[in-house]
């Protein structure tokens, strides 16, 4: 779904202009932004947007911030963003590998937490460590106190949790698919069987999806492609500002490409794939040739899409960046002077996947589900 800018003014469309208002005073910061303000930049009328920002403020989204000196009249009254009247978890569910983090309404994350995991211990011992993380990441901090929260330092609001792991899965409906190495996955209702253990609306996506989708709320604009390489090797698609996840979600699964036919054998039951060519590099020590196959693959892609970007990120390419950039950028390069155009840039980014699964949850508040 592309998001609009503009705000309309029908009672059925409220919830739509909510969020674009929520998204505007999120944007401002701790300085805040002015009703008339607002409404400029939503298109909606003056009457519109006092109302909404006076059930924001009653619901405790929004505080005034302090005044702004006017041209005429009086002084403006500035609101902002209470970043504390909400969070969410995000959960990043790797093949060996647990990491939670509890993020408020303005992305920062408020506390975190790293465990070992195997994906192949099942379904059941699996969950339960989900939840289990995500019940003391909350209670830690309820524990606490802080802003938003209540004088028994209770949240006022866990909106929801969002996990984010390898594909293949479908989005839509939070099932799993054959997810490469572990077969025994194929077609389980994670999201559903979270749920029912956590007590509050659970979203599930692929890691690349979500971390291009944090990305993309972050502030990158345009069409990108992030590309993480860890104990797998995806891509999270970002299209004319919003993620590309298919017909049935299933766009993105770029190491799965076959670049060698009848190259070696990938957990994924086919040969030559990108992601067994980069992995084999990998262990052996060859980042110099893990890098290059990374480049060709990522031209096919430059190719493919017309892509603006390409980010680098996961925990391969954080341990060594200068090496996995400079490969990436010698293949686009010589492609660029093979085609006559500028090459594409290439850049690292934050191994973030837990950050961008809370923004599953929190993103569709301000209407930018798909960034």
């Amino acid at each position: 779904m592309n998001r609009t800018n503009g705000g309309v003014n029908l009672p059925a469309l409220r919830s739509h202009n909510t969020a674009l208002v929520l998204d505007l005073l999120r944007g401002a910061g701790a300085g805040g932004i002015s009703r008339l303000e607002l409404a400029d930049r939503t298109g909606l009328t003056p009457q519109a947007v006092s109302k909404i920002t006076a059930r924001l403020r009653e619901e405790g989204l929004a505080a005034e911030a302090g005044h702004r000196a006017s041209t005429g009249g009086k002084r403006r009254t500035v609101l902002r963003l209470v970043p504390g009247a909400g969070h969410a978890v995000g959960v990043h569910l790797d093949r060996d590998a647990l990491r939670t983090v509890l993020v408020d309404l303005a992305g920062t994350v408020v506390r975190e937490r790293r465990a070992e995991l195997d994906l192949g211990a099942g379904a059941e011992a699996v969950v339960a460590a989900v939840a289990g993380e995500a019940e003391v990441l909350v209670a830690g901090v309820r524990e606490g106190g802080g802003e938003g929260q209540g004088d028994a330092g209770t949240l006022l609001a866990l909106l929801g949790v969002g996990v984010a792991l390898p594909g293949p899965l479908d989005h839509t409906r939070g099932v799993l698919h054959r997810v490469t190495g572990f077969p025994e996955w194929d077609g389980f209702p994670l999201r559903d069987a979270l749920a029912r253990r956590l007590g509050v609306p659970v979203a599930v996506d692929k890691d690349t999806n979500a971390a291009a989708l944090g990305l993309a709320v972050a502030g990158e604009r345009g069409s990108f492609a992030y590309l993480h390489l860890g104990t797998g090797l995806g891509a999270g698609l970002v299209i004319g500002g919003a993620v590309h996840r298919g017909v049935r979600t299933g766009a993105g699964e770029f190491g799965h490409q076959v670049v060698q036919l009848d190259g070696p054998p990938c957990g994924c039951g086919d040969r030559g794939c990108v992601e067994a060519l980069c992995l084999a590099a990998v262990a052996r020590g060859d980042l110099t040739e893990a890098a290059r196959v990374l480049g060709i693959a990522a031209g096919n892609l430059v190719a493919l899409l017309d892509i603006d970007l390409v980010l680098l990120g996961g925990r391969t390419v954080t341990a060594a960046p200068d090496a996995f950039l400079r490969g990436v950028e010698a293949v686009l390069a010589e492609r660029a002077r093979r085609t006559g155009e500028g090459p594409v840039p290439v850049r690292a980014a934050a191994d973030e996947v837990a950050e961008g699964a809370a923004q599953l949850v929190l993103a569709p508040l301000f209407g930018r589900a798909d960034a």
